[in-house]
């Protein structure tokens, strides 16, 4: 074992406490859970936190703001649909701001929110949640480790009792 401290690097599991801000509210957190794991280098976590992780030692602390970009994108114009009013079942609340699963073209789920009410179609907003913000990150390294060979070749962690 070299004396050398261990540094956030390419084919690190990094285990990291944190949590996310948006507009000044918690979006997300790790506290009172167990941190994030997840194997660096490997696109596992978004680009523009993951770059800001490099050479940090476990105990370090820091402060990251990922623009859009680096982030969850811009908000596309093209992202939002008219859907016309009377598809929507009874049971959806149709209100801007509501949460709802609507299938894509491909019959994958998509998520969306209503954007306007109108009297004959609701505007349905396709965008991540998070697109066009930029995320704050307050982050803490609590431990490094070597990523396993399976793990290199797969690209992710794999947790404690993980079988295939």
């Amino acid at each position: 074992m070299s004396d050398e401290k261990k540094k956030v690097a390419d084919g690190q599991v990094v285990s990291m406490d944190y949590t996310l801000r948006v507009d000044g509210e918690i979006v997300d957190t790790s506290e009172g859970r167990e941190p994030l794991e997840f194997l660096q280098g490997a696109g596992n976590i978004i680009p523009g936190l993951e770059k800001e992780l490099y050479d940090m030692e476990i105990g370090d602390k820091k402060q990251v703001s990922v623009e859009p970009e680096n982030a969850y994108g811009p908000v596309y114009a093209d992202a939002f649909i008219d859907v016309p009013r009377n598809s929507f079942p009874e049971s959806i609340p149709l209100e801007v701001g509501t949460e709802l699963q609507v299938m894509g073209p491909e019959n994958q789920p998509l998520y969306a929110r209503i954007a306007e009410v109108g009297e004959e179609t609701i505007k349905l907003d396709l965008n991540h949640p998070l697109a066009g913000k930029t995320l704050l990150f307050d982050v803490e390294i609590m431990a490094l480790r070597d990523a396993t060979d399976e793990e290199k070749d797969h690209g992710h962690v794999h947790g404690a009792g993980h079988h295939h």
